[in-house]
């Protein structure tokens, strides 16, 4: 009986060693495989919730950054090179030279004709200051000096101090930013010629809106004496009025074009006094402008072609103690570029005097411009004039003008 119990034990435990019938090792590699695959879950869920965990407390300590107050930035200080205080500065030299005759109205062979120094710099995000200083042969003094309010209500752009009149287009313009090295004629014998209307006051400027074109109306209200208008008292004002009218043509066209009036004293009052001292009147002066400028520069070759027409004509009417003057005057000039930095330009001239409406001047111009670079210039032009007094001037005059410095963009 032992032995028959030892034979069965014996096999029943061959036959639990043994692969059970039909099984077969493509089994056994699957059951493997379903044992790694649930390790490698498990792996997974355990690296997830070790995420979860971390970005839940990132999330509570944001939430109380944001409750608590901020702490206060460092305030920013500036560096030694910042030019947070310093405004533009810049020089620039006109020097002047002529050849020939004139009679009536000569100049040196070579002088230094101007140096202007600017400063130029945004005062606060209300307004700006501009300073312009001249100096010359017949010494120094201030070309322009004002303060820009460009963000007042109702769109209105105030500017007050000492500046050149928004009458026409040269009147506004400096020495330097001539397209010649003279004035014109009516200039000279209308408007006061370098100095022009240039004097103490305010200006109020406002767009006018519309669809068609840029539109921008000006006023403007001086005090002080110049060429053309003389104040002694403080009702002896000058005003001034422009409006002007801007326009593209094509893509490399436009047309500007512009209307200007200003009235004024233009003898003291002190000069008309009777002998008892009453006031006997004053005279005045009244000029009526239209200007106009057209523009022309292709686009694909805008460094090497373009022209600007400009044209001026000026109507005088000025009391006097022989009764009142009707003066007329006018420009044409055209500048050509004909390559990278050469220009040539034509302009004439004619234009009766202010005080003697009788008498008239002519003149034509022939200018040749090369600009060796944006800071320096050198322009050579050939001058005739035809003077009342039946006197005729032929000149060469040329000019050499350099800058340094930043100095801000004129009115063009």
């Amino acid at each position: 009986m032992r032995h028959v119990v030892f034979v069965a034990v014996l096999g029943l435990a061959i036959a639990l060693a043994l692969p059970a019938r039909g099984q077969t090792p493509d089994a056994q590699a699957l059951r493997n495989e379903i044992g790694q695959l649930r390790k490698d879950l498990d792996a997974l869920q355990k690296q997830y919730g070790d995420r979860l965990a971390l970005l839940e407390g990132k999330l509570a300590q944001l939430a109380e950054a944001q409750a608590a107050p901020p702490a206060p930035a460092p305030m920013a200080v500036p560096t030694g090179g910042s030019k947070i205080f310093n405004p533009d500065i810049a020089v620039i030299g006109d020097v002047l030279g002529a050849a020939g005759k004139n009679p009536v109205n000569g100049s040196p062979a070579l002088e230094l004709h101007e140096a202007e120094l600017s400063f130029q710099a945004v005062v606060d995000p209300y307004a700006r200051a501009d300073f312009f200083f001249t100096f010359g042969p017949e010494g120094a003094g201030v070309e322009e000096a004002y303060i820009t309010f460009p963000t007042l209500p109702a769109g209105l752009l105030m500017k007050a101090g000492m500046m050149r009149a928004a009458f026409g287009k040269v009147n506004e313009l400096h020495n330097h930013v001539l397209p010649w090295t003279d004035r014109p004629l009516v200039t000279n014998n209308l408007v006061g010629g370098e100095d022009g209307i240039h004097l103490a006051g305010l200006s109020v400027a406002r767009l006018i809106p519309n669809p068609w074109v840029f539109l921008e109306a000006t006023g403007q209200v001086f005090y002080g004496s110049s060429d053309v208008f003389t104040s002694s008292r403080r009702r002896d004002l000058a005003y001034v009025g422009h409006v002007r009218g801007y326009q593209d043509i094509t893509e490399s066209s436009n047309l500007d074009l512009g209307a200007s009036y200003s009235r004024g004293p233009t003898v003291s009052s002190a000069e008309l006094a009777g002998p008892d001292g009453a006031d006997q009147g004053r005279f005045q002066t009244q000029l009526y402008g239209v200007d106009a400028t057209f523009r022309y520069r292709p686009l694909r070759r805008s460094i090497y072609r373009s022209f600007r027409g400009r044209s001026e004509l000026v109507w005088s009417r000025r009391e006097q103690t022989n009764g009142l003057q009707r003066s007329f005057g006018y420009y044409v000039s055209g500048e050509y570029q004909f390559a990278r930095r050469w220009f040539a330009g034509i302009r004439f001239d004619r234009s009766d005097r202010a005080d003697a409406a009788t008498t008239f001047d002519t003149g034509q111009s022939l200018m040749l411009t090369y600009w060796p670079s944006e800071f320096s210039q050198v322009r050579a032009q050939y001058r005739r004039t035809r003077y009342a007094q039946s006197t005729t001037a032929n000149e060469f005059l040329f000019q050499f003008q350099f800058s340094i410095g930043s100095h801000g963009a004129h009115p063009f």
